[in-house]
């Protein structure tokens, strides 16, 4: 687009006139150059004042299209005056790459009718370039009564800016607003603002640690900060953020670090822009590598360089949702609630510390210096009370760390005070959280200080190594409180009966330490860090290796939930065989529950909460009565056996049922219930001259579904029977395989249900029909499956690969060997893996897939065609390089 400038010259004789056109470039195409040229240099010098530059190109732009507009005369500025108004982020100057453009065009008396035509001349431009604009066009009256109306529409105009135009307009209608106004409503509109910003961080979660953090809408993102900011504006009608200081709102030092981690979260996020190539202030992990390669290009391992990025990210994001809190609280709000003048009537008979403006502080630096101790007496009485720190006491507890030393650590009555707050549950109050933020927990606990803000970095850890652990702690002490689900009322009744539950929650605050050390296992790591603290801190030597032993073996119990057969005796023997104690299973058990939930979802669900419970009780069960012996496993199936035939009256369906038990394995007998039994004799008399039968049901929750599939035995079937699996996007959780004396092979598998629960029996119908044309031959299900495996190297090409791992395990079962496949998931990889079993002639007898960080794990009980483990060592070298060279290829 061009300008033209009609300019008229006189040549040779005066009435003679030439019309000469001379083409100017457009303003919007000189502001995307100037855009280009200023994004370049941020990107290569990392220009300081980006921000401000970045908003006076637009400035620049608004106020030439004013100057030149050919819409502007005709709306005769001079007897109805108007103002271009910037609004939002642009208003405060916080103009990032690909923020919105916020205008308001405010007129004092009327909207002309050539309004519209303004918005053409001066919007549109911009949005032919690929920006974000929003505008509206509104009178003076209107805009303070829809202010008064919506919250919304009052902090986007108190963030508002005077661009061009008549500036009386505006400056009028900012002193009307913040005069007769705001000021009138501040309580309501604080609460608003307070209530509001809850509300986000309940939607976008706890930015300080978060694997993904929302860098504008999460704890500890922009909107606190906006959000202090509207608030002291309306209170103190602040001119510039500096006022935060001036008004008292902010120390000086607390103010220099605000702007400290404001200019890193605002450089990423604008970074975090370019390389979306949109607005976008979720910083996925993609995007985390390309960020922190240009933070830390001094470091060469991608993962570390990652994990130091998102540390120091984490640590700017905690000071400004500390900042934030801190804030709140000297305004009287304890969460989202304003608490009433007089609600406190509390008193504190710890000499050195006094409750004043509903918040508990020191009397004076002077009482800190001569009794040290009061740096944890005073988290111990804010759980107590139920009081929360003072800003001046969270300064004065960072201040005075230097006093938390040897001597101060060791001594019994601190020891105490610490051990209270450990076990002590206080709903609404996370006291190692505010131990942790004023740096008191890392001085108290020397150990610490290596798994602060450090990121987990994988697609499994939702959180931090540090704020793990307290998670962890707060989920167990939970399990003290009776709630309404069968799975919590479980954990509570254990919880109960633990005799001394500080052995476990001292395992829970330090179960991940080992993290923040190099070299062997975390758990092995963290059980040798664990004994010279609580030596120094008193406890006695066999206190100090149960905590020890909890650590250690921490992840045991989940591991061999989800990677072993728990319905194999031998399992849960050798698990009792190793815990020995019933009291330290159920703390193993309480804290592995803990610890799954407080890492998330992909590590705590359903599935893995009825698997971990089966474990858990059949362990239990070997603990109290004893491990099994034979006889009483052939009495349990004797059992079993008549109750089947209990269920039919005539005789000859009698005789039939006995002729098709007797072709049943043992293994099948001892370890399926006789109602599933009976369901699996029903699918096998419904076979008949049929590829297959099969029989899809809800498992024991609604994320999975239990398919049992009736089959003529073939090599191979397993493999193209979890094909049709993968065809239809269903991940198998687990496979349990049985084949029967007279040929028939009984698979149950347990998968996620399909996407789309619309049309879930539709889905089920197709997967069906395509299962029979894979089952006759008629469907090559190679050849489909190749273009999804192709198709998935490209979508988890972004990742940090962490090496695959092919592991052999010929001891833990009697009967069949183990092979564990540590992988990235892709469609196809459990039946390229059953499909090398296929042609290595090898027999699959159960399945399971487990995860192991942001990998997977299938896990296979195989034997050879004979029945028997396989013991040559050339066979299972051969078995393992197949296996790696497909995981090879596809990752």
């Amino acid at each position: 687009m061009s300008f033209a400038l009609y300019l008229p010259y006189y040549i040779l004789k005066p009435d003679i006139t030439i019309i000469v056109i001379i083409m100017a470039e457009h303003p919007s195409t000189i502001l995307k150059q100037k855009r280009t040229d200023l994004i370049s240099s941020f990107l290569e010098d990392n220009n300081e004042d980006f921000l401000e530059q970045h908003s006076r190109l637009f400035d620049d732009y608004f106020c030439g299209v004013f100057e030149e507009s050919a819409v502007g005369p005709r709306m005769n500025i001079v007897k109805n005056p108007y103002a271009v108004v910037a609004l939002g982020g642009y208003g405060r100057q916080e103009q990032c790459i690909w923020s919105d453009i916020d205008l308001l065009i405010l007129f004092r008396d009327k909207i002309t009718t050539e309004a519209e035509d303004l918005i053409r001349e001066i919007v549109y431009p911009l949005w032919d370039i690929g920006l974000q604009v929003g505008y509206s066009t509104m009178t003076k009256k209107e805009c303070l009564n829809l202010a008064k109306d919506d919250f919304e529409v009052l902090m986007s105009v108190l963030d508002s800016r005077f661009i061009c135009g008549m500036s009386k307009v505006y400056f009028d209608f900012k002193k009307e607003l913040m005069g007769t106004f705001a000021n009138s409503k501040s309580e309501k509109i604080t609460s608003w603002l307070v209530e509001n910003n809850h509300i986000r961080h309940q939607r976008f979660g706890d930015s300080t640690y978060l694997l993904e953090p929302n860098l504008k809408d999460g704890n500890g993102g922009l909107r606190d900060y906006h959000t202090l900011l509207w608030i002291a504006g309306i209170k103190s009608d602040l001119k510039q953020p500096r006022d935060l200081e001036y008004y008292g709102y902010l120390t000086h030092d607390e103010f220099e670090a605000l702007t400290e981690a404001l200019y890193f979260i605002w450089n990423v996020r604008n970074r975090n822009h370019q390389i979306a190539g949109r607005k976008c202030d979720q910083i996925y992990i993609e995007y985390q590598i390309k960020l922190s390669a240009f933070y830390y290009p001094e470091v060469s391992d991608i993962h570390e360089q990652v994990e130091r990025f998102m540390s120091k990210l984490h640590g700017h994001m905690e000071l400004i949702k500390h900042q934030y809190q801190m804030f709140l609280a000297e305004m009287g709000y304890v969460g989202s609630k304003k608490l009433k003048k007089g609600f406190f009537r509390k008193h504190t008979p710890i000499k050195g510390l006094i409750v004043k403006k509903n918040m508990l502080n020191f009397v004076s630096l002077e009482a800190v210096l001569k009794s040290p101790e009061l740096l944890i007496n005073i988290f111990e009485e804010s759980m107590r009370l139920k009081v929360h720190l003072s800003t001046e006491a969270k300064r004065v507890v960072k201040e005075m760390s230097h006093l938390v030393n040897e001597d101060f650590r060791s001594s019994p009555g601190v020891a105490k005070s610490f051990e209270n707050i450990l076990v002590t549950h206080v709903p609404g109050f996370t006291i190692l959280n505010e131990m942790l933020n004023t740096d008191f927990l890392v001085r108290f606990l020397p150990e610490f200080k290596k798994i602060v803000n450090r990121v987990q970095y994988d697609e499994y850890h939702l959180y931090t190594v540090d704020k793990h652990l307290l998670r962890t702690v707060q989920t167990l002490k939970k399990f003290g409180i009776n709630e309404d689900t069968d799975n919590y009322q479980l954990f509570h009744e254990f919880y109960k009966e633990i005799p001394d539950r500080k052995t476990m929650l001292w395992a829970a605050l330090f179960h991940d330490i080992g993290k923040g050390e190099e070299g062997k296992s975390h758990a092995d790591q963290g059980a040798e860090i664990v004994k010279p603290i609580l030596k120094r801190m008193g406890y006695k030597p066999e206190f100090v290796e149960i905590v020890s032993f909890l650590i250690r073996e921490h992840l045991f119990l989940i591991k061999v939930a989800t990677r072993r057969d728990i319905n194999d005796e031998m399992t849960a023997i050798s698990c009792a065989r190793k815990i020995k104690d019933i009291n330290l299973l159920k703390m193993l058990y309480l804290l592995t529950v803990a610890d799954s939930m407080a890492t998330g979802p992909k590590a705590w669900n359903d599935w893995i909460a009825v698997l971990l419970r089966e474990l858990f009780l059949k362990v239990m069960h070997i603990l109290e009565n004893g491990e099994l012996a034979t006889t009483e496993a052939v009495k349990a199936v004797d059992e079993k056996k008549k109750r089947i035939l209990a269920s039919v009256a005539k005789k000859e369906d009698i005789k039939n049922l006995e002729f098709l038990i007797e072709n049943m394995s043992p293994r099948y007998l001892l370890y399926v219930s006789a109602e599933d039994i009976l369901d699996h004799i029903m699918l096998f008399n419904n076979l008949g001259d049929s590829e297959f039968a099969w029989n899809i049901s809800s498992g024991m929750d609604s994320d999975t579904r239990t398919v049992s599939i009736c089959a003529k035995n073939s090599p191979g079937l397993f493999s193209r029977l979890s094909s049709i699996f993968t065809l239809y996007n269903l991940n198998i959780l687990d496979a349990q395989i049985y084949t029967w004396r007279n040929n028939i092979a009984l698979d149950i598998f347990t998968v996620t249900p399909p996407m789309d629960s619309i049309f879930e029996d539709d889905i089920w119908s197709r997967a069906k029909k395509d299962l029979l044309s894979v089952l006759s031959g008629d469907l090559d299900v190679d050849n489909r499956l190749q273009a999804s495996m192709l198709a998935s190297r490209k979508e988890y090409k972004h990742l940090l690969k962490r090496p695959h791992q092919v592991k052999i395990d010929n001891d833990s079962s009697s009967f069949f060997t183990i092979i564990e496949v540590f992988a990235y998931d892709f469609p196809g990889l459990l039946f390229s893996i059953t499909n090398i079993f296929f042609r290595l002639k090898l027999d699959v007898h159960i399945a399971k897939v487990a995860t192991k960080l942001d990998q997977v794990v299938d896990v296979f009980y195989i034997r050879d065609l004979n029945g028997e483990k396989i013991e040559n060592s050339e066979q299972l070298s051969e078995l393992k390089k197949t296996i790696e060279d497909v995981l090879d290829t596809n990752n």
